[in-house]
């Protein structure tokens, strides 16, 4: 059981590397710098198709990544 969760474990952050790797950055060079903040605060750019899939698919990574995390300590 130790073993398994384990290696789902590492399954999980380094699918967590790869869609964090994937992501676009939100801000591209220093035109993006200055109005970036601002598009973000008011909802201008609204995340569409892949970035918005990607997003989701980082945030159930992550929490599964931190879950299995915590689980694996416990067990220890």
């Amino acid at each position: 059981m130790d073993t398994f969760l384990k290696i789902l474990l590492v399954i999980f952050s380094l699918g967590l590397i790869a869609v964090v790797l994937l992501q676009k950055g939100k801000s591209a060079g220093l035109s993006g710098a200055i109005s970036g903040g601002a598009e973000h605060l008011f909802g201008k750019q609204k995340a569409r198709g892949l970035d918005l899939f990607l997003q989701r698919l980082t945030i159930g990574l992550a929490a599964g990544f931190f879950i299995l995390a915590l689980l694996v300590a416990y067990l220890k």
